[in-house]
């Protein structure tokens, strides 16, 4: 093709948002990097092509420039603009669909580890699990105290300590202690892009390849992930009324070296570690030398009670890693969370944070450190936990009242989420979960089947009655009341198809 055919064989888009020079220099640049323009190829002179394609000279100039500039062009005054002859040619044959190579294990691993785990898609409906009510949060304060952070620069919004914002850190210890029983002080909290980085972190540093890991199944998603991605042995440990089973698991996996727990509140079950297991599992994870990861995601809600003391506290031992996140108390796209390490863990920690981000963004712990002081966060969290009792109860009443035949619901005294599982048809059959969320979905409301939270590798043991996960945070009794009413609809049509198959 001849140079001035190639150059003007489409018009430039005049009324486009990329200026015409930068549509002119993609175009060179792509024709060079294809070989279409060859090494040492002669490009028109300026004033011919400004005429060619009816733009002004200065828009080829700008174009030329930036090729020369970038190293695709060469010449001068009175010289001519070529091609760089020092260019290799370009290969011809057609790129092969996809990576160039495979990814290597780990990079697969890596890829896959969160391929089961849902993200939340579209608009905020009934029944959304593990997803806080955003409209009860105080956007307008929030957006005046970013916005003092903003009007004031100084050296804290340069780079930061890889454990956190100091006055964060020292806030999170008092609230802690108080609300929680954590025995901490400052220098063990590392502030984290959210707890799930938190579970990467402490995976990497605290697990060799092989090590076992005692996890919950039916559990949380998440935690899956990043212990897989470190080469854990992942152990099932089924869920009882008392939560983990501690004793099943010192029986079958003797050697771990590491438990994840979620004893203030299980996920999806809704259960609470007894005492008794708390001290059986501080027990042989000291006598073992195993670390224990505490998940406390969203023990500000209890609604028959106090929030129940951390196990952490209880920990004499330095065995326990206190886990939390800011995403189910305040709003999920703030990414913060921390770890609460014990002494001799906590500046490793810090150096391992600060391989994969250097430090969390400090303008948002800035202001959660002012939402704090100022008061905001504890009127916020009384606010809402008034507020999700409402909605709980309205669940819990327009269950009973419309589906209470089919579904009986789990411990429900803590946390955003009520796990409901199916009683028998008048067949003596339970409904198929997946076909029930399936159908939910299509009818306007969003729920998880208890199946999506259990492992793959779990055995038997772990096997718990099929069921449903039903969030009650998100949105307002109104909206819970519709929502239970197209949850009857969808079993009614269920029972019906099932009935035709009969």
């Amino acid at each position: 093709m001849h140079i001035h055919d190639l150059i003007a064989s489409a018009p430039l888009d005049r009324g486009g948002a990329v200026p015409l020079f930068r549509q002119l220099y993609s175009r060179l640049k792509d024709a060079i990097l294809r070989g279409a323009l060859a090494p040492g190829a002669r490009l028109p002179a300026t004033r011919d092509l400004c005429r060619l394609l009816g733009v002004s000279r200065q828009t080829v100039l700008a174009a030329y420039e930036q090729l020369t500039a970038e190293g695709y062009l060469r010449g001068g005054v009175g010289q001519g603009t070529f091609v760089d002859a020092a260019l290799p040619l370009a290969r011809q044959e057609k790129p092969a669909p996809g990576l160039l190579r495979p990814l290597p294990e780990r990079g697969a691993a890596i890829a896959a580890a969160m391929a089961r785990v849902r993200s939340h898609d579209g608009p905020v409906r009934a029944f959304r699990p593990s997803m806080p009510g955003l409209d009860l949060f105080p956007f307008d304060v929030w957006r005046k105290l970013e916005m003092r952070q903003l009007r004031r620069p100084g050296p804290h919004l340069g780079y930061s300590e890889p454990s956190g914002h100091a006055p964060l850190r020292e806030l999170l210890c008092a609230y802690l202690r108080a609300s929680r029983g954590v025995e901490c002080t400052p220098g063990q909290v590392v502030i984290t892009s959210g707890s799930q980085q938190a579970l990467f972190l402490l995976a990497q540093l605290l697990l060799a390849p092989g090590d076992g890991v005692w996890v919950e199944s039916p559990g949380y998603q998440g935690a899956y992930a990043p212990l897989a991605v470190a080469g854990a042995r992942l152990c099932t440990v089924p869920v009882t009324a008392e939560g983990m089973d501690v004793a099943y698991a010192a029986q079958h996996y003797p050697d771990a070296r590491m438990v994840f727990a979620t004893p203030s509140h299980q996920l999806p079950l809704g259960t609470t570690m007894s005492l008794a297991r708390r001290l059986d599992l501080l027990r042989w994870a000291t006598d073992n030398k195993a670390w224990i990861i505490e998940d406390d995601y969203d023990s500000e809600y209890r609604y028959t009670g106090p929030p129940l003391a951390s196990l952490q506290g209880l920990d004499r031992a330095g065995c326990v890693v206190y886990v939390g996140t800011f995403s189910k108390v305040l709003f999920p796209g703030l990414r913060l969370g921390y770890v609460v390490a014990p002494p001799a863990l906590a500046e490793p920690l810090a150096r391992a944070k600060a391989v994969v981000d250097r430090h969390s963004a400090i303008v948002p712990q800035a202001v959660l450190a002012d939402f704090i002081a100022e008061g905001h966060f504890a009127r916020h969290i009384r606010r809402t936990r008034d507020a999700y009792g409402e909605r709980r109860e309205t669940l819990l009443d327009a269950l009973e009242d419309r589906l209470g035949d089919r579904l009986r619901c789990g411990p429900s005294d803590a946390g955003l989420d009520v796990c409901a599982h199916f009683k028998p048809g008048r067949d003596g059959r339970l409904p198929d979960e997946a076909r029930v969320a399936q159908a939910a979905l299509a009818a306007g409301i969003e729920l998880r089947p208890l199946d999506y939270y259990a492992n793959g590798a779990a055995g038997p043991e772990c096997a718990v009655t099929p069921g449903l996960v039903l969030g009650f945070s998100a949105v307002g009794p109104a909206d819970i009341r519709r929502g239970v009413d197209e949850l009857a609809q969808v079993f009614r049509a269920e029972e019906a198809a099932s009935s035709r198959a009969a």
